[in-house]
């Protein structure tokens, strides 16, 4: 779940993830993000072994994080490799496992070219990006004849009509806080089914899963820690005070939160194979 940044003469924004918010060296960083994992984890090997993942494939993992669907998909689904890729790669350096190969790399530059995989998954990394439309078409490059292309991103479920509550009015000051901030923004994602398509994938489908906020849950704790370490950010955009913050931390803890995290958005297309010997699995 760490992010890239596309070239300097590309950003318009004052940072980047990673280094203006969300750094890997900040304590505690890994365990935000194995948090998410957590709370997503399941759901997205579900999917990839339907997809067909298993003995045999190839697979890349971009903006892999700490690992923990690289490392699944290799336990777990019997893949025979996976390159795990991310822009600072401490995470995946000190959870080593066989068939795991790390490489440190910034997905939006041109020079980006791994091979071809039987799988490509992005978890939470194009949401983060400019250039999203070119990075798709780039990613479905990189997957081979009867491959599948994975890309999951958060959809946003709080707007204008959601009553304000101290949830609800945090959640809104982080998206326009990381979006001032680093360019972070899921307004685009629901066009990820028609993305994949322009980029020349087949069987495209989508699905949703949203996790539930109870009090001391992965998904809940990954939000605490997400504040906080963007809690400037919001700050910044007048939507929130310290005080506000404060109070939906300690929403989040309550019995009686009613609230709907984040979603997590995952579409998935095939590419037509060239023949019988790259026929789907």
């Amino acid at each position: 779940m760490t992010a890239f940044d596309g070239p300097p003469g590309g950003r318009s924004h004052g940072g980047r993830y990673g280094e203006a918010v969300f750094r890997p060296e900040q304590a505690g960083e890994g365990s935000r993000i194995d948090f998410g994992a957590l709370a997503y984890d399941d759901i997205t090997l579900a999917r990839l072994r339907e997809l067909g993942a298993g003995p045999g494939w190839r697979c890349l993992d971009v903006g892999a994080g700490t690992g923990t669907v690289s490392r699944r998909l290799l336990e777990e689904a019997g893949v025979t490799s996976v390159l795990a890729v991310d822009r600072d790669v401490r995470f995946l350096e000190a959870r080593p496992v066989p068939g795991l190969d790390v490489l440190a790399a910034d997905i939006s530059a041109p020079s980006f070219s791994p091979g071809r995989f039987r799988l490509v998954h992005a978890r939470f990394v194009l949401m983060h990006l400019p250039e999203r439309d070119r990075l798709i078409t780039a990613l479905a490059e990189l997957v081979e004849p009867g491959g599948v292309l994975v890309l999951s991103d958060a959809i946003d479920l709080t707007n204008d009509r959601t009553p304000d509550t101290p949830y609800s009015v945090t959640m809104r000051a982080m998206w326009e806080g990381l979006r001032a901030t680093i360019g972070t923004d899921v307004s685009w994602v629901p066009s990820y089914p028609r993305l994949l398509r322009d980029a020349g994938l087949g069987s495209v489908a989508a699905e949703v899963h949203v996790p539930p906020l109870i009090p001391g849950s992965p998904i809940s704790r990954f939000w605490t820690d997400t504040w906080e370490r963007s809690r400037a950010a919001m700050v910044a955009t007048g939507l929130v005070d310290d005080t506000a913050v404060d109070a939906a931390i300690r929403s989040l803890d309550e019995d009686g939160c009613a609230a709907l995290s984040a979603g997590m958005l995952t579409v998935w297309g095939r590419k037509p194979a060239s023949g019988p010997a790259a026929a789907p699995a």
